[in-house]
């Protein structure tokens, strides 16, 4: 989970001590300074709060300088302790809300958001989330990409020789109508606590574990099944991980639940193969959770904050749960990557199939297909689907999927995208529409001149990082492509995510 800086009190002042020798800012004396600075590390400062970043920190300005402040939401005017300054910014925590302006504050549920990393705006009412999360949009797209936003920027701009271009839609974001409970997987990390093991979630800005049972944003079920694993793990004396000394077995606990079928999976991760009193912990957790059809081990001994290590292998039950998005069936095993709110899911892909403009005569390429789950939508409404991702266990779990779904017009393929493609095209297959759904880090510059040589008639392009969607549409425009419409969905309610579907045509075809 991501993190934050320091902890919160209930009232939304800290506990530190008062404010002495306080200066012309309202602070104490800094422990380190800059020149040119207008702040110092330990100062308390009075600013305005004008904006979000994209991890939900309040963006404030002190004499032009700005200061991410944790906490704090635009409109508001607070006092903050600076915690670091930099030459272009610094950061600090909200010590007091002076002015709430024309905020949307609220209190937020979670027993344990004051301390837990997990969620970034809960404190922001969900509406005006859903705005925010569209803003952050619409910003990266004329910051980064250069485009102009109809109702945001420029109506028009000047294109390459082509007059002036219509602007890019971009509609207001899909949210839920119950945004809590969604998350169908839980991933635990397990240390020490006073009592002994524990499992939550880490602090802010630390590698602490909270303990924690109990979260809002994740399904009941899930809640219920991680308590029963660390029961039955403290009750059998089973050792948590020490990062510190590498030392101790149970590193995380992953669960999922399968809402259509009622299926748990527990994967225990874990600092080696052997497992004391194995039996019996398997016993006790089928005992404890119903619905349990699978418990599996996967074995992690590297010092990485990576959760999966390489070896997994089945404890009790199936090497897979099953579970349905849109009518369509998965097999999703321990390391799948599946999408975790199956509700914002069905609304994501479907704005996909929509952008696609697919009439039952084309060929698709779907490329960073993972197990196939965008690739059997689009296959209900093209002639052809071609998928493909470069982890060898998803393309199985893609073609099981296709299977169990007797969905016969689609072929995956292992590879990167970037070179599997030309392969298909000297074979003859050309597609018309090609959907990519890439990682944080965006689409590889290899895979975008491979788009910009296939000239497919679309590209629809999902992303869960706007920044890297804005520089990669930026491209795709300067190699003849025009971004027609974008589409926010809120498939994280509460955090700092935002997932985003695009709809691109190829110039030369308007």
């Amino acid at each position: 989970m991501s993190g934050k800086y320091g902890k919160r009190s209930k009232d939304g002042r800290d506990s530190m001590r008062g404010t002495k020798g306080e200066n012309k800012f309202g602070g104490r004396g800094g422990a380190s300074s800059l020149a040119g600075v207008p702040v110092a590390v330990g100062q308390r400062v009075e600013c305005e709060i004008i904006g979000l970043t994209h991890e939900g920190e309040g963006v404030g300005r002190v004499e032009g300088y700005t200061l991410f402040v944790r906490d704090a939401l635009p409109g508001e005017r607070v006092r903050a302790e600076v915690l670091s300054i930099g030459k272009s910014f610094g950061r600090g925590r909200m010590t007091e809300v002076l002015d709430a302006g024309v905020s949307r504050r609220v209190s937020p549920p979670c027993p344990i958001y004051d301390s837990c990393g997990g969620c970034q705006l809960q404190h922001l009412g969900y509406a005006e989330q859903l705005k925010w999360k569209r803003r952050h949009v619409v910003d990266n797209l004329a910051r980064i990409g250069k485009l102009p936003v109809a109702g945001e920027t420029r109506e028009m701009i000047e294109g390459s020789g082509e007059g002036e271009r219509p602007p890019v839609i971009v509609h207001p974001t899909i949210g839920m109508d119950e945004p809590w409970r969604y998350r169908n997987k839980a991933q635990v990390p397990i240390g020490f606590g006073d009592g002994g093991l524990i499992g939550g979630f880490y602090e802010m800005g630390s590698n602490d574990i909270v303990e924690m049972d109990a979260c809002l944003i994740q399904q009941e079920e899930n809640e219920e099944t991680v308590r029963a694993v660390k029961e039955a793990a403290r009750l059998l004396g089973v050792s948590a991980y020490n990062r510190a000394t590498g030392r101790g077995l149970l590193r995380h606990v992953v669960v999922r639940h399968a809402r259509t079928t009622g299926q748990r999976m527990v994967v225990l991760v874990t600092n080696g193969r052997d497992i004391p009193h194995a039996q019996e912990l398997i016993g006790l957790i089928r005992e404890r959770v119903p619905g349990i059809a699978s418990i599996c081990q996967n074995v992690q001994t590297a010092a990485t904050p990576v959760v999966f290590g390489d070896e997994t292998h089945v404890l009790w039950g199936e090497e897979v749960i099953y579970d349905e998005i849109g009518g369509i069936a998965f097999a999703i095993s321990p390391r799948s990557f599946f999408q975790v709110n199956p509700e914002q899911t069905v609304r994501l892909y479907s704005k996909a199939v929509e952008y696609a403009a697919l009439t039952g005569t084309e060929t698709v390429v779907d490329a960073y297909c993972g197990i196939g789950t965008i690739s059997l939508f689009l296959a209900k409404h093209a002639d052809r689907v071609y998928g493909v991702e470069i982890i060898p266990e998803a393309i199985e779990d893609a073609r099981r999927n296709a299977a169990i779904n007797e969905i016969a017009n689609v072929e995956f393929a292992v590879g990167a995208a970037e070179l599997v493609m030309p392969r298909w095209q000297a074979e003859g297959i050309t597609p018309d529409v090609i959907v990519v759904d890439p990682p944080r880090k965006g689409c590889d510059p290899a895979l975008i001149s491979t788009m910009l040589e296939l000239k497919p008639e679309r590209i629809v392009y999902v992303s869960c990082n706007p920044s890297t969607l804005a520089r990669d549409l930026r491209l795709l425009e300067d190699g003849g492509y025009r971004t027609v419409e974008v589409q926010p969905v809120d498939m994280f309610p509460h955090t700092g995510h935002v997932e985003v579907v695009c709809s691109l045509i190829y110039k030369g075809l308007e």
